[in-house]
């Protein structure tokens, strides 16, 4: 049975840090991609930064420069430091872990997403 873990989540105040941590159990491959989402009350769920097993990043516009995504690929685990937290940031974050084989109706899918961490930024 697949788990996906999560921790880390918090209140803090503007300015400071926060590191979120994610592990993924119960598979015995390297997911291709993993990362975090967020989602703010009465908002979508979006993309915050996602890194693909060969290390490469991507961020939301709106994190670039104060989030840092990492991940240790022995522990099929993904990192978000946090840092410059703003209230803007506060929203609960979601860890996902992605890998998809083939094309077409020989797709196979591997999509775990974890329960969500509550991040709050205080002004």
């Amino acid at each position: 049975q697949v788990q996906v873990e999560e921790s880390g989540g918090g209140l803090v105040q503007a300015g400071g840090s926060l590191r979120l941590s994610c592990a993924v159990s119960g598979v015995i491959f390297r997911f291709n991609v993993m990362g975090w989402y967020r989602q703010a009350p009465g908002k979508q769920r979006e993309l915050v930064a996602t890194i693909s097993l060969g290390g490469t990043t991507k961020y939301a516009d709106s994190v670039k420069g104060r989030f840092t995504i990492f991940r240790d690929n022995v522990e099929n685990a993904v990192y978000l430091q946090m840092n410059s937290l703003m209230p803007g940031d506060t929203a609960v974050y979601y860890c996902n872990a992605l890998s998809v084989y083939g094309m077409g109706p020989d797709e196979e899918r591997y999509d775990y997403w974890g329960q969500g961490t509550q991040v709050t930024v205080s002004s």
